[in-house]
């Protein structure tokens, strides 16, 4: 395929950012050329989902720039992005691909913007809300988020097209401060009792794991996890304010 074919021309001249270039070019290529039996398929639908190969590169592209985002190499993330992998394909696999991130992370640069634009024209809202609950993960997983890396993190989900109501909401999961539970439902200390239960109903529907059931195994499994936390901030919410 095309793809591969622009990446390792990418990555003679460019080392691996041109590898990533190259196979993200290359795809947008296969994509535009490829035919179905009705003609030229419609490229770039919100229906047409990345490949698991395609998936993967880009996740660790993103991984990468995460982890690098406090001036860094933290072995915490990067464990944490080993057991997702290990997780979602097995140890066989997970060693393949882990050595690939490795070169990734050793990269200068990775276009953080080409690569969201990628996915953003390959996958669904709701996918891209567990990219985002993911990438918090990484950052988190020494026990807090950064500055430099939450802003690294807001710049993705900015490119994703996430809009910001969700990226606080996401963002309020992994800082607990005095209103992160309204963050979370995305209202307002003010909002009526009413607009706590409809605010409830309308976070419940969006991160349920039905959403994702196209997604792998991790990927469900986060996205289990962000609707666990809208059920903890509707209960958090419901007790200070004595709502039944």
């Amino acid at each position: 395929m095309i793809k591969w074919f622009t990446a390792v021309i990418g990555y003679i001249f460019f080392r691996f950012p041109g590898a990533v270039l190259g196979f993200i070019l290359g795809s947008l290529i296969d994509s535009a050329t490829s035919k179905n039996s009705g003609g030229f398929k419609k490229v770039f639908t919100q229906e047409t989902e990345v490949t698991p190969a395609d998936f993967e590169l880009n996740l660790l592209s993103l991984s990468s720039i995460v982890i690098k985002a406090d001036g860094k190499i933290n072995q915490t993330e990067l464990d944490y992005v080993r057991r997702y992998f290990v997780s979602s394909y097995g140890k066989e696999r997970a060693n393949a691909t882990f050595r690939t991130f490795n070169e990734i992370i050793k990269s200068r640069e990775v276009s953080a913007q080409h690569i969201c634009l990628y996915i953003t024209q390959h996958t669904r809202y709701p996918s891209r809300l567990q990219i985002l609950h993911f990438l918090f993960g990484i950052a988190n997983a020494d026990g807090s988020v950064s500055v430099s890396e939450a802003e690294e993190i807001q710049k993705i989900a900015g490119f994703l097209r996430i809009n910001f109501k969700d990226f606080e909401s996401i963002k309020a999961m992994f800082f607990k401060t005095g209103d992160h539970a309204y963050k979370i439902l995305e209202i307002d200390k003010t909002a009526t009792d009413a607009d706590v239960k409809k605010a409830f109903r309308t976070m419940a529907k969006k991160y349920h794991p039905d959403k994702v059931q196209h997604m792998d195994q991790i990927h469900i499994k986060g996205a289990e996890a962000k609707f666990k936390e809208v059920q903890k901030a509707y209960d958090q919410i419901k007790k200070e304010r004595g709502i039944n």
